[in-house]
Parts: C-alpha cells; structure tokens; sequence
C-alpha cells in the first residue's frame, strides 16, 4: 500500500465492516455513555393538563419554578394541549399523513414554550429551538439558570407503522432528551397526583388507588388510562442515564419543588437503566 493510501484509511475494527456486527460494536456500544449534563433538570409542563387551564394554573407553576432558579438549572419543556387534538381531527379528516401532523402537534407545544418564557423573562429565560437545545444548551444554561423548549420530539416527516396519530409525543421527547443529556432527572408535571390503578375521573375514579411506585414494564402490561404517553413505557427499558421519572401533580403548590429536591411526592417510575448499565 502506497503513503497516498494509507493516508485514507484509519485503523479500526470497525473499518469496512458493517456496523450491524455486534461482536464489532459491542465493545464501545456496551459502554454507558458519559454524562453531558449531569447538572440538569428536565421538567415537563403538560399541555392539556396544565397550559389550557390558563392564568389559574399556569401562573402558581410559573412563580415555583422562578423560586427554584437559584436552586437548579432547569431545561424547561411544554407539551400541547387542547389545540392539538383540533389539528388532529381536521388533519385526519383531510386526509393527512401521520408525519405531517406530528410538526403541526409539535407546533402548538412550543407556543407554550413561548408562553412560559415570555413569563419567565424577567429572569433571562427564553425559549430556544431543537437544534439550540440539542447544540447550544450548555452556553444558554451558563447565562440563564433555565430555558424553555417543545418536549415534541423533531421526527416529524418520519412514519411510524400502525398509528394515525403521532406516537411519539411531549412525555416521550422530554424523556429522550433527558436521557441523551444524561439529566440528574425529569419531573413530568400533570393535574392529578401521579398514576393511578383506575382512572381516578372515569366510572368508579373515587375508589381508584395511587401507584406511589412502579416500573415502565409493569405499567406496559395495564390497560387502563395512564397520564401520559403509552410509547414512554417501551423507550424507558432502554434508558442508559435516567433510572425513573417522577409524575407529580403541578395544580398543588410544592409538589415541583419537592420533586426536584429528591423527595417522592408522585408517582416514581422507573425504567431499569442501573441494572441495565451493571449488568453492561
């Protein structure tokens, strides 16, 4: 092999190999990944449960999560709500593909982004896009102490088989930037106290009981009302930073607070990453 070859070609296992070997990859794939932020705190605003309720909810959640500026750095991310099963509906009855009604869901969520950014302003918060939270987040986290984005996750145009209605929504995008992050951990916000056995508003709620702990497999095996979204169940067995995530309820004043402090105050579930990455 002449010099002006050997100048194009790295030494690694992995050269002119496909990457579909596990034998080659397992090596450096079975590691757990570093921590990019191990700092952070992801918190979750839902949409429907929390933003449609307007002024009366939205701002005792706003004025909390401004007290805890000082105590954490926060990656803050909104869901969509009510607007979005509009768009669902009308989208659907056009005609529209799957993945041209995830950026129109995705869309709405981050007006209410806007929304808590333009309210948290006063305290440097603004609200970045993906690209910005996926490159940038670090830089904006040492000017600000948070920053507010969609918790859609940006597959967008990307069909998913055997589903109208995107699969991957608010809960399941903040949870994979979360994890990728390698986030100290999520908080998802709701208006109901965590999960519970039955649905606490349906036929029967008043003697539904509080799940105080579970894991994301034992709750893929129910069948019941959960309050949030059913995929976050198959991508949490998958976890490599995030061992659980805490659903707690945002209409009680202190309940975020305690969350991030570490307190159990809703419903913990958790996702098996530990054992995973000891077993690694």
């Amino acid at each position: 092999m002449s010099d002006a070859d050997a100048i194009k070609h790295v030494a690694s296992p992995l050269a002119r190999q496909t990457l579909l070997d596990s034998s080659l990859t397992r090596p450096v794939a079975g590691r757990r990944p570093i921590r990019l932020l191990p700092w952070l705190q992801v918190v979750k605003i839902g949409g429907r449960s929390i933003m449609d309720r307007g002024a009366e909810a939205i701002l005792p959640v706003v004025e909390e999560l401004r007290r805890l500026l000082p105590e954490h750095r926060m990656l803050i991310l909104t869901g969509a709500g009510v607007r979005a099963r509009h768009l669902y509906g009308v989208g659907l009855d056009l005609g529209l593909p799957v993945g041209s009604l995830a950026p129109l869901a995705a869309s709405e969520a981050g007006q209410n982004g806007h929304i808590l950014a333009a309210l948290l302003a006063p305290e440097g918060v603004s609200y970045v896009e993906r690209p910005t939270v996926a490159n940038q987040l670090a830089i904006h986290l040492a000017a600000a102490r948070a920053v507010v984005g969609s918790a859609f996750p940006p597959y967008h145009h990307h069909e998913f088989p055997n589903s109208r209605i995107p699969i991957h929504r608010a809960d399941a995008g903040a949870f994979l930037v979360a994890d990728a992050l390698g986030a100290a951990g999520l908080t998802i916000v709701e208006d109901v106290d965590g999960i519970y056995d039955a649905d606490p508003r349906g036929e029967g709620g008043d003697r539904a009981k509080l799940i105080s702990k579970t894991s994301a497999a034992d709750l893929a095996r129910t069948t019941g009302t959960l309050p949030l979204d059913r995929v976050l169940l198959d991508l949490m067995p998958t976890a490599r930073h995030l061992e659980h995530v805490q659903v707690v309820n945002g209409l009680v004043p202190g309940r975020i607070t305690a969350a991030l402090r570490g307190e159990h105050v809703g419903t913990i579930i958790h996702s098996g990453a530990m054992a995973d990455a000891n077993a690694a």
